[in-house]
C-alpha cells in the first residue's frame, strides 16, 4: 500500500526507487508515480506474466512503465526474476500491457475451452484435436498447457479464476475511461463471475471450461 496510514508514502525519502510489481489500474500507477515524484522518489510499475513456474525459474515476463533512468537502475533486480524484460513506455504503460496480456490469456482460454468441448461433444477425441491444432496456425502456449489441463480436468490453481477476474475488471475499467467497448473481455469476465458465484473462484483459470461443460450438459 502506497497511500494511507503506514503506507509507503510515509516512509520514503528523496533518492529512493519504488518498484510496484502488483497488477493495478494504469490510472492508479500514474497517480503513484506523480505522488512519489513530488517527494524526489523514482517509481516503476512492473507487473509480470509467467505464473508460478516462471517465478520459480526466474523466467517471468516483466512489463515496465517509467523512465529510462529508473528502468536501468532496476535492471539488476529484474534480471534475477525475469527473462523478457521490456520498458514499455511512460508511467502506467506497464499496467496497460498487463491488462492487454490478461485479455489475451482469458479470451484464449475460453476459445480453447469451446474448441475442445465442441470436439468432445461431437464424439471426437479432444486430445487428438489438440495435437493437430498445435501443428497449425491455432498453435499457442495456452492451447499447449491449458488445453492439456482441460482434457485432463486438472484445475489445481496456477492462476486462480478470481484473480484473473480482478485483472479483467482493471482492463474493463481502463476501457471505460477511454470510451472503448471491450465486448469479448466483458463476456469472459461474466463467465468468470458465474464460476466465482458457484464457488469455483479458487480453481485455475483453465476452469473456464467447467461452466461450458455444465451448460452443455456434459459436466
Amino acid at each position: 500500500m502506497v497511500f494511507g496510514k503506514d503506507g509507503v508514502l510515509e516512509g520514503v525519502s528523496s533518492g529512493m526507487l519504488f518498484i510496484d510489481m502488483s497488477t493495478i489500474a494504469p490510472a492508479t500507477a500514474r497517480s503513484v508515480y506523480e505522488t512519489l515524484k513530488a517527494k524526489g522518489v523514482e517509481s516503476l510499475d512492473a507487473p509480470v506474466s509467467g505464473g508460478e513456474v516462471g517465478a520459480k525459474e526466474g523466467a517471468l515476463s516483466i512489463m515496465v512503465g517509467g523512465t529510462e533512468d529508473a528502468f536501468q537502475r532496476a535492471m539488476p533486480i529484474f534480471e534475477v526474476m525475469g527473462k523478457n524484460i521490456v520498458l514499455i513506455g511512460e508511467p502506467g504503460a506497464g499496467q496497460v500491457t498487463k491488462a492487454c496480456n490478461q485479455i489475451v490469456v482469458g479470451v484464449t482460454i475460453q476459445a480453447v475451452s469451446e474448441a475442445l468441448i465442441l470436439a468432445r461433444n461431437s464424439g471426437v477425441d479432444p486430445a487428438r484435436v489438440r495435437e493437430a491444432l498445435l501443428g497449425g496456425f491455432a498453435q499457442s502456449r495456452i492451447l499447449e498447457l491449458h488445453g492439456q489441463r482441460i482434457i485432463d480436468r486438472t484445475f489445481q490453481p496456477g492462476f486462480r479464476i478470481r484473480l484473473h477476474r480482478k485483472d479483467l475488471g482493471i482492463a474493463l475499467q481502463t476501457g471505460r475511461e477511454l470510451s472503448l467497448p471491450l465486448m469479448t473481455t466483458s463476456t469472459v469476465a461474466e463467465l468468470m463471475n458465474a464460476l466465482i458465484a458457484r464457488g469455483d473462484g479458487d480453481l485455475d483459470h483453465s476452469g473456464l471450461a467447467l461452466l461450458l461443460e455444465q451448460l452443455g450438459g456434459k459436466e
